[in-house]
């Protein structure tokens, strides 16, 4: 049997903006419940959660670590997760193995932009939320005012569970506002909170209400449950004030979160079976094995680790368990439990537990160990690509193997080859994430990379119909090559029936046969007569045809939305061949095209800028007068921000993080998703036809 039953394990991530004290929290948790005794500090490097080198060197977290430690009977796994936007993929990952969501908030600071994004993305995750107001030893702390953005922010659920006597330096003391003492200092009377807040404990439950108004106090035990209830049911915040560092409040800290956290039963959770259908996942040690995979880590000498949240079942070492989407079984050479970077075999983990296993080529974030599937995290779309290039020569497979490596670890982190531009683009939440992500490369990989901008992938398409005629003709004393090809070239927007369009009698009057390519929306139509060109030949000029929209005519760029028909053409008995047809194609592609008014398409996206309410006319003006942008309506976000929706050439937001960061203080957030194609201004058109000529001529 595992060690811990559900209903005593605590798991709780701490979450909140960069600098809020989360890493020196669970720091001294660990030092205060005795399970690490070594001291630990963030300034210093000795920190027991952020224990990666590039931690130490910019001293915050950049990936959620996993600590456990117990305190009043109860187990706590802990989830220390990075505190600023730029890493927001591995706080979305510790909530998918939490119950409780603890949001730290800095008394000095208040409430910071990461805050309101963890805040959302804990009830979205549907986990009970707590608050912490840390770093209560702080300077210029106005605890009126923290109190009213915490319920403007929060709402009327976020009660004050304890009252700080005094702060700064003067900070000594808390004082329970459920059980008051007289304590001079208190910044707050816990007399007059009292009352309400035991009305809004009790409120969750009908009976108790109706007892509490009839005169009867619940007792403690009772009180406990409630307060757990209303956690869970989301009808109640309960807020603590601490300071790690002098170590004031811990204690009361520590107590509550073992007395109102909710235990690892009580959030019902459902996968689904192989047929599709919702299955109710009950933390049952008898059950079915249910398990995910919340974090991916690559260690340099341990090679993959993968960190698993048990929700239903008991896994064994030794065991071989199914895995969602896979025909063969998934065998556990050796559990582990987990305490920062070490590692402690265990034999076998039940509900509620948190493990990791090793050299797993086979799992990863979000698969699902059992026959039901768990559903997967929603990560954020990363925005901010470079193209990226190996320094040395040599290092191509390196640097692709280990890019691979990041993107494992790191959903937020993607790579791709882009076939039109012929670059490797890495893709991260902000430069300071891909930033990070290098430094990690150089160090764990020694691979370094050149970075720059990534080429926009622009498409080109025409804008009329054209004619036109190639004939090729190359003589040289042996065989010679023929070739003569004449083409009509319309316009095919996309979404137009390929069928429809080719089989129109009054478009083409003598048409043999038609296909269709998806993949740049190309119509290819066959309308010779009389035999003009033998049918052997029609595949060397699809293939021509195929040749020329790859490389592109006007910049270089993928030709895409037009329909070809083919209607005459000359050959040669003797000298006409496939090279000579394919070599006609081109031509007469390249000919035509110049013809039919052609053009560029750029990518369009759909921008969402979330920002505060005083800021919207600075995005709107922005987006609007700087950046091409078509503003299609504004919405509220709640805690007195908006979100700007528009529609944006994508060309013209590469570096869009960098400009809302100073517009807004660093209070800004967005999000893009592509749109769809439309053609390019004319006076920009040029100067991207001419970049690209320049380009040429220096290649």
């Amino acid at each position: 049997m595992s060690k811990h039953t559900p209903e005593n394990i605590r798991n709780i991530v701490l979450c909140g903006h960069g600098g809020s004290g989360k890493t020196t929290l669970a720091d001294a948790f660990l030092n205060l419940t005795g399970a690490v005794k070594r001291p630990a500090s963030v300034d210093d490097g000795t920190s027991i959660c952020d224990f990666d080198e590039e931690e130490k060197s910019h001293k915050y977290t950049i990936e959620t670590s996993c600590i456990n430690f117990d305190w009043r009977g109860k187990h706590f796994d802990l989830f220390d997760s990075p505190g600023y936007p730029d890493f927001i993929g591995g706080a979305i990952c510790a909530m998918g193995a939490a119950d409780v969501a603890a949001i730290v908030v800095n008394a000095s600071s208040g409430i910071e932009v990461n805050t309101r994004r963890v805040f959302a993305e804990a009830k979205k995750a549907g986990l009970g939320r707590v608050v912490i107001i840390s770093k209560m030893d702080g300077d210029n702390i106005d605890f009126d005012k923290l109190m009213d953005s915490i319920h403007s922010v929060f709402g009327a659920e976020a009660a004050l569970f304890n009252v700080p006597i005094g702060h700064g330096a003067s900070f000594s003391g808390v004082v329970d506002v459920l059980k008051p003492t007289e304590a001079d200092g208190a910044l707050l009377d816990p007399n007059e909170l009292r009352e309400s807040l035991i009305e809004t404990i009790v409120s969750v439950d009908d009976a108790a209400m109706e007892r509490y108004f009839e005169g009867e106090l619940p007792s403690d035990e009772e009180m406990g449950k409630l307060i757990a209830k209303g956690v869970k049911d989301e009808t109640l915040i309960p807020v603590f004030c601490v300071s790690a560092k002098t170590g004031v409040g811990m204690n009361e800290l520590l107590d509550a979160l073992a007395a109102y956290a909710l235990p690892a039963d009580a959030i019902e959770r459902t996968g689904k079976d192989s047929e599709g259908n919702d299955v109710v996942v009950k933390a049952d040690p008898n059950g079915e094995i249910v398990a995910q995979v919340f974090k991916t880590r690559i260690d340099p000498f341990v090679q993959k680790i993968n960190y698993i949240r048990v929700f239903s079942g008991t896994l064994k070492t030794g065991a071989t368990v199914p895995l969602v989407g896979s025909r063969k079984g998934f065998k556990i050479a050796q559990l582990f439990e987990v305490q920062a970077n070490d590692l402690t075999p265990v034999d076998e983990a039940g509900p509620g537990s948190i493990v990791a296993v090793t050299k797993t080529d086979e799992l990863g974030v979000c698969v699902t160990l059992g026959d039901v599937a768990m559903p997967a995290f929603s990560f954020p779309t990363p925005m901010v690509g470079l193209a990226a290039f190996p320094k040395s020569r040599g290092d191509e497979a390196k640097v692709s193997g280990a890019l691979t490596k990041l993107a494992e670890e790191d959903p937020t982190f993607k790579v791709e080859r882009n076939d039109q531009t012929k670059q490797l683009v890495i893709t991260g939440m902000s430069e300071l994430h891909l930033q990070v992500l290098q430094e990690r490369l150089k160090r764990r990989d020694k691979v370094e990379l050149d970075t720059k901008e990534q080429k926009i992938p622009y498409r080109e398409t025409i804008q009329q119909k054209a004619e036109g005629s190639y004939r090729h003709k190359k003589q040289s004393g042996g065989a010679g090559q023929f070739g003569e090809v004449h083409i009509r070239m319309y316009p095919f927007p996309s979404g137009t029936d390929p069928e429809e369009f080719a089989t129109d009698k009054s478009r083409f009057p003598s048409m043999k046969e038609w296909k269709y390519f998806p993949e740049n929306n190309f119509l290819w139509v066959d309308s010779i007569v009389g035999g003009s060109i033998p049918s052997n030949f029609l595949p060397a000029i699809e293939k021509g045809f195929k040749d020329r929209m790859e490389a592109g005519v006007l910049a270089g760029y993928q030709v895409q939305d037009l329909c070809i028909e083919v209607h005459f053409g000359k050959y040669h008995p003797v000298d006409s061949n496939e090279q000579a047809f394919r070599t006609a194609a081109k031509g007469a592609f390249r000919e035509t095209f110049a013809k039919a008014r052609p053009a560029l398409l750029e990518p369009i996206v759909n921008l969402d800028v979330t920002v505060p309410v005083d800021k919207v006319g600075d995005v709107n003006s922005d987006v609007v007068s700087a950046r091409r942008g078509r503003p299609i309506g504004v919405e509220d976000a709640g805690g007195g921000f908006q979100t700007v929706k528009a529609e944006v050439p994508f060309a013209e937001i590469t570096t869009y993080s960098r400009t809302l960061a100073s517009m807004t203080g660093g209070q800004g957030s967005y999000s893009i998703e592509f749109n769809r194609y439309d053609v390019v201004p004319g006076n920009i058109q040029q100067q991207i036809v001419d970049a690209a000529e320049h380009d040429n001529d220096e290649e």
